[in-house]
C-alpha cells in the first residue's frame, strides 16, 4: 500500500516547524521623520488679532493707502479692515477685490476653514510673540473684513500650520494655485524668487515695499537661477524678464496696474512711452480698458514728433471701439495691398454692400467719416 499522505493546514504552512518565529518591533525612536525643511510642526487655532501677514508676500493684498499704518503698529487688522471697507466704498477696482475675500469669510461660518494658514512664530519689536504668515493672507483678511462689518463679539479663531522654515516658493506656489495673479503680482513673485535664491532678504528699514523687489533687476544672475525658477512661475526667461521689466513703474502706478490688474501686455505698451506719459495712459487703460494695441496706438508718436498722440477724449466707448479698430485693420490691409488690388478690393466691397442692401447707408457713412478726416487734416 502507498504511504499514506499527510495534511496540512493552510494556516500551519505560516509556521510549519511549530517554532514560534520572531515578531517584528516597532522602532522605540522617538525622533520624527525627516521630510524637509518645510515640515508641518503642529496645528493650533489663533485669533487674526494674534497673527501677522508677511509685508513682503508677492502678492499684496492690503491697499497702499493702509499698509504704513498697519505695518507700523498705529492700527490693528481690525482697524484695517475697516478702513479697507471704507475705501472700498469709492474704488471699483478695491470694492471687487473685497467682496470676494467678504464671499471667502462668510463660508467660513457656513463650510468652516478647508485650508490652514502656515506661518511660524516670530519674536516682535515690541519683545512679543507674534505668528508671521507665509500662506494664508487672503484667509487671515477674509475673516478680519468679515468680522469687522458684521458686528460680531468674538474674534474668529482661524487654524494655523506652524512651519519650521517658511519659504518664499511655497507662497509664490500657494499664490498660484489659489487666484490667477495680477501682471504685477507675477513680476513680484519673479523678483522675490530671484532674491530667495541669492539669500537676499529685506531691510528693517525699507520704506517701499516694491523697492525690495525691485533689487532683483539690478543683480548678476548666478548660473543655473533661471532653471530653478522656471518649474515654479511654469514661464519662459524671456517671458520673466517682460515681467520684471513692469518694476520700473513708480509705486503709485504699481498700486494702480494690480488694483485694476492690467495685463503684461497693456503694461510693456506703457512702458515703451515717456515716462512722464506713464500715469495718464495707465489711468486711461483703467478708465476705458484699452486692449494693448490701442495703448500702442496713443503711444506710438507721429512722423517728425516726439511725444505721444494724444487720444481723442473721452475715449469711444463698445461698440464705437470696435468699429473703429475695425476701420483701422481696413485701411491698413488696403494699403498694404497695390493699386491694382486695391481697385479689385473696392470693387467687391461695393458690390457686396450694394447686393446686401446697405450701400446708401454705407455711402452716407463714409461721406461723413471722410468730412471728419478732411476737416481735422485742414486744421494742421
Amino acid at each position: 500500500m502507498p504511504p499514506k499522505k499527510k495534511r496540512y493546514s493552510a494556516f500551519d504552512d505560516l509556521n510549519a516547524n511549530g517554532v514560534e518565529k520572531p515578531k517584528i518591533q516597532p522602532s522605540t525612536t522617538t525622533e520624527p521623520a525627516e521630510i524637509g525643511p518645510e515640515r508641518v510642526e503642529r496645528i493650533e487655532r489663533l485669533k487674526p488679532s494674534q497673527m501677522l501677514p508677511d509685508r513682503f508676500q508677492p502678492r499684496r493684498l492690503l491697499p497702499a493707502e493702509i499698509r504704513a499704518d498697519f505695518y507700523t503698529g498705529r492700527i490693528n487688522c481690525y482697524q484695517a479692515a475697516l478702513e479697507w471697507l471704507a475705501l472700498a466704498r469709492t474704488d471699483s477696482g478695491m470694492e471687487q477685490e473685497v467682496q470676494r475675500l467678504l464671499a471667502m469669510g462668510s463660508s467660513f461660518d457656513e463650510h468652516g476653514q478647508i485650508k490652514s494658514i502656515t506661518g511660524k512664530w516670530e519674536l516682535s519689536p515690541a519683545g512679543e510673540y507674534v505668528f508671521v504668515i507665509e500662506t494664508g493672507e487672503r484667509r487671515f483678511w477674509a475673516a478680519c473684513l468679515q468680522y469687522a462689518s458684521s458686528g460680531a463679539a468674538d474674534e474668529p479663531l482661524l487654524r494655523v500650520e506652524v512651519v519650521e522654515s517658511p519659504t518664499r516658493q511655497r507662497q509664490v506656489l500657494e499664490n498660484r494655485h489659489a487666484e490667477p495673479p495680477s501682471a504685477v503680482e507675477q513680476a513680484c513673485e519673479v523678483a522675490a524668487l530671484i532674491l530667495a535664491e541669492m539669500g537676499i532678504h529685506p531691510e528693517d528699514d525699507v520704506s517701499d515695499d516694491y523697492d525690495f523687489f525691485r533689487l532683483a533687476r539690478t543683480q548678476r544672475m548666478p548660473t543655473g537661477l533661471w532653471d530653478r525658477i522656471i518649474p515654479i512661475m511654469q514661464l519662459t526667461r524671456p517671458r520673466m524678464v517682460q515681467l520684471l521689466n513692469i518694476l520700473q513703474l513708480p509705486t503709485p502706478q504699481l498700486d494702480l496696474a494690480d488694483r485694476y490688474r492690467l495685463s503684461e501686455r497693456v503694461l510693456r505698451e506703457i512702458l515703451s512711452a515717456p515716462r512722464d506719459q506713464w500715469e495718464r495712459m495707465i489711468r486711461l487703460s483703467i478708465q476705458n480698458q484699452l486692449t494693448s494695441e490701442e495703448v500702442a496706438d496713443i503711444a506710438t508718436p507721429t512722423p517728425g514728433s516726439e511725444t505721444p498722440r494724444r487720444p481723442v477724449t473721452p475715449i469711444l466707448p463698445e461698440p464705437g471701439r470696435q468699429a473703429a479698430r475695425s476701420m483701422r485693420r481696413f485701411v491698413q490691409t488696403l494699403t498694404e495691398l497695390d493699386r491694382i488690388g486695391q481697385d479689385q478690393a473696392l470693387d467687391e466691397i461695393a458690390n457686396s454692400m450694394v447686393v446686401k442692401g446697405i450701400g446708401s447707408q454705407s455711402l452716407a457713412l463714409l461721406e461723413e467719416l471722410a468730412r471728419l478726416i478732411r476737416a481735422r487734416l485742414d486744421r494742421r
